[in-house]
């Protein structure tokens, strides 16, 4: 399925209200643009410290952008009357460690003591590396972007752990310069990249198997450039074998309010 549909929205309401009738359940590469999408991740009261410190040691995949109250699934500074539980296209549910469900709505899981963590996402900057005449090669081929897990360690917090996951946009070479000053000015959706070229410098061998996403085929001339990613959390949830955590499906983020 494409990434950016005929009736994909253009403001966040729209999207907002789409996923609530469970009318656009896929990826949220290149809608709304000019908007920050997010990343999401949700626990329970007693594991947010351990992971908020998780985060802010970690803050090039996992750049916080609003933490909830315990129970309110309102983001009120990024997105004002929206509802985590049921506006994103998909979530990914973790217990123990693994992966038990991916649902498009929540509301059955939330409790009173489920606090919420909006992590930006690199999706935000794509609309302003094609203003400046990059490619947004994922898009071009319809597909999910490619997302890999490096042998870059995390700072550990608690009981999280785990290693970097990092996405892959193919740059042509001559405008690597280019993306990493875009991408360096935002550091609340990742900033710029962790890695450029030699993908087997961060433990990645085939760029044609990515552990989340699709194979984005680079253009004669291209570059693999990486930068950080918010599934990280997902990972850190696999590696430390958090008994809960609900988190966005791959790809499938939240738009929030926020303008970049």
């Amino acid at each position: 399925m494409t990434a950016a549909l005929p009736s994909a929205p253009s403001l966040p309401e729209e999207a907002w209200s789409a996923n609530r009738l469970n009318e656009r359940v896929t990826n949220t590469g290149g809608i709304c643009p000019g908007y920050v999408q997010a990343n999401l991740a949700i626990l329970p009261k007693r594991d947010a410290f351990d992971f908020m410190r998780f985060a802010q040691r970690n803050p090039r995949p996992c750049p916080i952008l609003e933490v909830t109250d315990p129970g309110d699934p309102e983001p009120k500074l990024t997105a004002p009357g929206a509802d985590l539980r049921t506006d994103l296209p998909r979530y990914a549910v973790y217990r123990s460690g693994q992966l038990v469900d991916t649902p498009t709505d929540i509301v059955g899981l939330w409790t009173d003591d489920m606090v919420a963590f909006l992590i930006g996402c690199s999706y935000s900057f794509e609309h302003l590396l094609v203003a400046e005449g990059l490619p947004a090669r994922h898009l071009e081929q319809g597909v999910n972007g490619s997302v890999f897990l490096s042998n870059i360690e995390c700072v550990p917090a608690g009981k999280f752990r785990g290693k970097m996951v990092v996405s892959m946009q193919p740059i042509p070479a001559g405008l690597v310069e280019k993306a990493v000053e875009i991408t360096t000015a935002h550091p609340e959706v990742h900033g710029g990249p962790v890695h450029i070229g030699a993908p087997e410098q961060l433990g990645i061998h085939d760029l044609a198997q990515p552990q989340w996403g699709d194979v984005v085929h680079l253009a004669p001339g291209d570059v693999p450039v990486f930068w950080g990613c918010g599934i990280t959390p997902q990972q850190a949830a696999i590696e430390s074998c958090a008994e809960l955590m609900i988190t966005h499906y791959a790809g499938h983020m939240f738009v929030t309010s926020q303008r970049i």
